[in-house]
């Protein structure tokens, strides 16, 4: 078995991004410089053969994903994920966390203007957001920061691929749709109260603080 069918074998097998390193744990005469030539070699074959699936290179490592024109077909069948997105204030919220993080929930919710416990609860348990720490102020209050399945999901093969920020809702908004458990666009997707706000907030780069009323 050669290095071209290893490496093929493992990425089909796993159901989330792996790096070259991780790749090359198949087999210990394996090592990374052969791993990212057979990942480059196959990417090539897949092209040129015209496949329908792609060696896409996300969330810091690699995976095999079925190329995006290919969607609408597969949308057709019950036992793949349908499309549905987040709403506007998960949007809204997640992107302030992309650019901000570390960054605590009054932080967020004064940037937005409303509450962000109930959004930042479902971003949570759709794995997109994390704590990452504590702020080292009163009560040392809980630091969030986007995960690795948020750069996998979004299709970003690191935080440095990321838009700008005005530019970073619209690009999440786009982006492949997370699955039949995601919440749809009119905000009722057990985000909290704060859910069903429609303002289209754009967190700017580094928002400065309004001046005391």
């Amino acid at each position: 078995m050669n290095v071209h069918q290893i490496v093929e074998a493992v990425l089909f097998a796993s159901d989330a991004p792996l790096t070259a390193d991780e790749i090359a744990r198949a087999d210990e005469l394996l090592d990374e410089d052969q791993v990212e030539d057979a990942l480059g070699f196959l990417r090539a074959e897949y092209d040129d053969a015209g496949r329908s699936f792609e060696i896409v290179e996300l969330a810091e490592g690699f995976q095999i994903l079925t190329r995006a024109e290919f969607a609408p077909y597969l949308e057709r069948f019950d036992n793949v994920p349908r499309s549905a997105r987040l709403s506007g204030p998960a949007l809204e919220t997640l992107a302030i966390i992309a650019y901000r993080q570390p960054i605590g929930r009054i932080e967020i919710e004064y940037i937005r203007g409303v509450g962000a416990s109930g959004v930042i609860r479902s971003l949570q348990d759709r794995r997109l957001v994390e704590v990452v720490g504590r702020a080292e102020g009163l009560g040392r209050p809980l630091l969030y920061g986007t995960t690795s399945f948020f750069l996998e999901h979004f299709g970003f093969r690191s935080l440095e691929d990321l838009p700008r920020p005005d530019e970073l809702p619209v690009v999440l908004r786009e982006r492949i749709p997370l699955g039949p458990d995601a919440a749809p666009e009119d905000g009722h997707g057990g985000e909290g109260a704060d859910a069903g706000e429609d303002a289209e907030v754009v967190p700017d780069a580094d928002p400065e603080p309004a001046d005391p009323a």
